[in-house]
């Protein structure tokens, strides 16, 4: 298995120390005052810097994802400074590692917002579930690498891409194309019992009802890394393909099961958190032959111009293996950066004029996603995805088998309904 260079999380996480106390003038004493350009500011901005928050998963269940997000993110920064920065201010990352826990989460929040103009990550649905309503208060307008729909009713949130439930109707509508599973079908969706999981198996059961399919969920925990019961269960009611929102550990375990126990055969689903690289290291590698996976962002060896130029920068500056968490980083701070300008372009850099200008932005990331719309509130900024599968061939171990698309269930899907 491929192990995290600690030299390069060691430093991403040094940068914590002096960014604390870099923002004085204009950072810490909440006060809206105007700033260089007639720009008010208060909170995490400065007339010569602009502090961002990046609070991942660099040791928990997610630290391959965290890293690689943490790392996109830096390149984004370091090429947005390099051209001048944004509003006449170089861009500062306070990173921290919340290990994928809520508490510690909490407590780091509590260090970090009053330097901080926003959080251009939050990883973790359990993280943003125990931050949400203070981010909102807070007008502290958050990126989170989590997709839940139930979270699109905040100001605060920033959600880049589909959600979850989106997320996994298309991928069931590719397999339904393809003749992988066919009306009146039984599904087995095994999912972890949080709002990530939870939100994909709405999308699962939406399409099995559409569809005059039996959806048959079942939950485990986020630590519950042997499938073979699951696997087992669905495998005796006849299932004809398998559904995971889980994490990498333990879509590795069904995989591995499902060809142990002669399913192997079936297509497993999974949308964007179920996978990592380092799974192809791991003896789950030759039973990924039937995994889909959909999600937003065109992966790691996309010819996409922009993700081969994000590639080429990656190469140069890290040497941990790469996969599509490196895309998704820079991807999303292009969508920060597009509200960041809108908002200097309104002379408000407040927290508030941040989260303001991010309901009138709408932003191309250049091919890396969907053109995202966050003009419209409560819905997600796009509902189109990328079906992959897995080759070890391809840096990142990805390939596209279907080109961003909306289905047509995806489209006439009513969120939260």
């Amino acid at each position: 298995m491929h192990k995290i260079n600690r030299a390069v999380l060691a430093g991403l996480i040094a940068l914590t120390l002096p960014l604390a106390a870099c923002s004085t003038k204009g950072g810490s004493s909440g006060a809206a005052k105007s700033g260089a350009g007639g720009v008010k500011t208060d909170y995490g901005v400065t007339d010569k810097d602009i502090t961002l928050g990046v609070m991942t998963d660099a040791s928990g269940v997610f630290k391959i994802t965290g890293v690689n997000l943490t790392q996109g993110n830096q390149l984004w920064a370091d090429d947005v400074n390099a051209a001048g920065g944004i509003c006449g201010r170089q861009i500062k990352l306070d990173v921290r590692d919340n290990g994928y826990q809520a508490d510690k989460a909490v407590t780091l929040y509590a260090a970090m917002k009053d330097n901080t103009a926003g959080m251009l990550q939050l990883l973790g649905s359990p993280i943003l579930a125990a931050l949400k309503s203070t981010i909102t208060s807070d007008n502290m307008l958050s990126i989170p690498a989590s997709w839940a729909s139930s979270n699109l009713d905040s100001p605060a949130v920033l959600m880049v891409g589909a959600t979850y439930d989106i997320e996994i109707i298309n991928g069931l509508s590719y397999l339904l194309k393809q003749g992988l599973i066919k009306e009146g079908d039984k599904i087995g969706h095994i999912y972890i019992d949080s709002e990530y999981g939870q939100g994909g198996l709405v999308g699962s059961q939406a399409f099995a009802k559409e569809h005059n399919m039996t959806d048959i969920p079942l939950k485990v925990t986020g630590t519950d890394n042997d499938m073979t019961a699951a696997v087992t269960s669905l495998k005796s009611q006849g299932v004809s393909a398998i559904v995971t929102t889980t994490g990498p550990a333990q879509l590795g375990s069904v995989a591995t099961q499902m060809a142990a126990q002669g399913i192997g055969n079936l297509p497993l689903l999974g949308n964007n958190p179920t996978w990592a690289s380092n799974l192809l290291d791991t003896p789950a590698k030759d039973a990924l032959g039937n995994y889909y996976r959909v999600t937003s962002i065109v992966p790691y060896s996309s010819e996409v111009p922009l993700a081969q130029k994000i590639a080429k920068e990656y190469e140069a500056k890290y040497t941990d293996p790469p996969n599509d968490a490196i895309d998704f980083g820079y991807a999303s701070s292009l969508a920060y950066q597009a509200v960041l300008e809108k908002a200097c372009k309104n002379k408000d850099l407040t927290r508030a004029g941040i989260v303001k200008a991010a309901s009138q932005v709408k932003v191309d990331t250049e091919g890396m996603t969907a053109p995202l719309d966050f003009s419209k509130p409560g819905q997600p900024s796009t509902r189109s995805t990328v079906v992959e599968q897995a080759d070890a061939s391809q840096k990142g171990g990805l390939k596209i088998v279907q080109q961003l698309t909306e289905s047509k269930e995806a489209k006439d899907y009513k969120i939260g309904g």
